[in-house]
Order: structure tokens, then C-alpha cells, then sequence
């Protein structure tokens, strides 16, 4: 049907249609090429960014500690890295990587910032009821770390070329101040969320630690959401606790964890009496 119908179009026409069709399968070849191309590695993008990872996060940890009362007390720092070292382990994490650091804070709050520095409030560990409770929070924040969500969330609100010109001095004190509230602050969106948390329950589920303990935490301080308190930031960077808690334990319901103790009996009253 087609060439019955070239027949009765014009040699014009014909030439027309038929740069058409080259440009048309020229488009799509390019296409095909382009989709092989590996752009992250082409532009550098990806070295580009763990670079300025490095340097963000021992210049935001360089202005952020000095304002905080950070712990130092090894007794303290020994249980601890008892926890993050059994998880790490487990599922083959490198713990030298992560810097712990636990501050004296009446916030209920813990975050990552880049580079892999874990900050953790006293208040938040208070606020757990056991050392699986405590072990959750840490899994879902090194859930965050180990998925690149820190960077991800600062360069698409703040902007890779921004976040460059910080680590070259080029931005100012107001800026970097900016970039740190946001980490310390606000919440990451929707999908990353729920990333953290699936990943943490596998942590967690890998290192012989019942998850449903973390659900329970969740559980615990949504209940508390609506009072508005000023010193539960993990929950106001952390929303929707109980719709998390209830994913959490439909994940959960999918596994069968033989459940063992992290730290030794005593261990973990030990640890809250270390933070008075």
C-alpha cells in the first residue's frame, strides 16, 4: 500500500520524506549509543562526588562539634562499638569507615553526615528500652549512609556545584551553617525513608537482632508526635513512625530471626548510667 501510494507523490516529496526517515533512524541510533555510554564515569561525576563527600563531612563535623558537648568517656565509647562493630560484621560493613560520635543532648536525635559520621544524642540512647531498641536506630542510619542517601539528599536540595564551592572556601559561613541544619534537621523524602528502614531491618535480621524491637521504638515515639515536643528531632526528621513501624513488621513477618544478645548482661544500664 505504501508504494502504490509513493507512486503518485511528487520527486520532492520523496526526497523530503526520505531525510525524514534517515533523521528519524539516525535519532534513534544515536539513542542507542548514548544509553551504552556510561556518563557517571564519562564526566567523573561519581569521583567528583566522593571527594567532596570526604572533605564535607570533616569540615561540617570541624563546625558542628565545637557547639556540642560530645562524650569521650571510652567505657561509654566500648559498648557502644560494641553494637555498630556486631552489625558492621555481619553484614560486612567496614567499621573503620564509620566515625561514632555521641554528643550530651536533651533532643532525642541521631543523623549521618557525610564522609560517614554517625552523631548520636544521649537522649535518644535514654529513650531506647534495650539494646535491640538501640541497635535499629543504628542500623537505619547506617542504612542511610551505606545507600549514599547523606549526599543524594544535599545535591538535590542544595546542588553538587554549591556543595564544591564549599569544600574550595568559596561559600560563605551562612551557607555551611545552612547545609548543616538541613542534615541535622529535616527529614529525607518519602522513598529514601522507607530504603533505611527495609535496609536496617536486613542489618538487623543479619546480625541475629530481632527487628521488631526497632517497630516497637517507632511505635513508642509516634505516640508522642502529636505533643509537639521540641526535643524529639528524630521524630520530626523521621515522620509517619507508626505507618513505618507497621511496613517494619510486615517486612519482619517475612523472616525467621534466632535472636541472640548483643552485649554482655548489664551491659546496656551500664551504658544509660554512663550518660548522667
Amino acid at each position: 500500500m505504501v508504494i502504490l501510494l509513493m507512486q503518485f507523490v511528487s520527486p520532492s516529496m520523496k526526497k523530503i520524506c526520505l531525510q525524514i526517515s534517515l533523521l528519524i533512524i539516525l535519532f534513534f541510533s544515536l539513542l542507542g549509543v548514548c544509553n551504552q555510554v556510561d556518563w557517571m564515569q564519562l564526566f567523573r561525576v561519581e569521583k567528583i562526588t566522593k571527594s567532596t563527600e570526604k572533605k564535607l563531612g570533616d569540615l561540617f563535623w570541624k563546625i558542628y562539634h565545637p557547639s556540642q558537648n560530645e562524650i569521650k568517656n571510652d567505657s561509654l565509647h566500648r559498648i557502644m562499638d560494641s553494637l555498630l562493630t556486631s552489625i558492621c560484621v555481619s553484614n560486612k560493613i567496614e567499621r573503620n569507615t564509620i566515625k561514632l560520635h555521641i554528643v550530651k543532648s536533651a533532643e532525642v536525635n541521631a543523623f549521618a553526615l557525610p564522609n560517614q559520621h554517625l552523631v548520636i544524642n544521649s537522649a535518644l540512647i535514654e529513650s531506647c528500652q534495650n539494646e535491640y531498641e538501640l541497635c535499629g536506630v543504628i542500623a537505619h542510619e547506617m542504612a542511610h549512609m551505606q545507600l549514599d542517601h547523606v549526599m543524594k539528599k544535599l545535591i538535590k536540595e542544595i546542588g553538587l556545584s554549591v556543595l564544591i564551592s564549599i569544600t574550595t572556601g568559596n561559600a560563605g559561613t551562612e551557607k555551611i551553617n545552612e547545609v548543616i541544619k538541613l542534615l541535622t534537621s529535616s527529614a529525607y523524602d518519602r522513598k529514601l525513608e522507607k530504603q533505611a528502614d527495609i535496609a536496617a531491618v536486613d542489618y538487623l535480621e543479619k546480625s541475629t537482632i530481632n527487628p521488631t524491637n526497632f517497630a516497637n521504638f517507632l511505635a513508642r515515639l509516634g505516640q508522642k508526635e502529636t505533643t509537639g515536643s521540641q526535643y524529639l528531632s528524630w521524630i520530626n526528621t523521621h515522620p509517619d513512625s507508626k505507618e513505618r513501624a507497621r511496613y517494619i513488621l510486615a517486612h519482619c513477618n517475612k523472616m525467621a530471626v534466632q535472636a541472640k544478645p548483643v552485649l554482655a548482661d548489664g551491659s546496656f544500664s551500664q551504658l544509660k548510667q554512663l550518660l548522667q
